[in-house]
């Protein structure tokens, strides 16, 4: 018999809606963590990522290029310095390398940003 765990999700202030630029990203700081949080109004979602990039361990994320992908318009993310992309919804490296990045669920209310950690 399989057993689901569930875990609760602590949801943490981070920003107004305000901070972050249509269509853009911007970086903000939990403890000890840069956090890149995506406005993508064109799909009208919010996204978060790690800030950092894998590749080559640059703190650039929420400076990236984001879009969609593939036949399923997966949103993501490019490094704006190597071009390396990276799904929005699961983090995975969409450019081919074994890379991966941390997401985030995002959820707003009102004109605040939260983060669920």
């Amino acid at each position: 018999m399989e057993v689901e765990v569930l875990t609760s999700v602590d949801w943490v202030l981070v920003c107004k809606t305000d901070d972050v630029p249509e269509n853009g990203g911007a970086c903000v700081k939990h403890n000890d963590e840069q956090i890149a949080i995506y406005n993508f109004s064109r799909r009208g979602t919010w996204y978060a990522t790690q800030n950092l990039c894998p590749h080559k361990q640059q703190m650039v994320l929420s400076r990236g290029m984001i879009g969609s992908s593939g036949d399923t318009c997966e949103p993501k993310v490019a490094c704006p310095f190597h071009k390396k992309t990276f799904s929005l919804l699961s983090g995975e490296c969409l450019s081919g390398e074994d890379y991966q990045i941390k997401t985030y669920p995002v959820k707003v209310v009102g004109d605040e940003v939260y983060i669920g950690i």
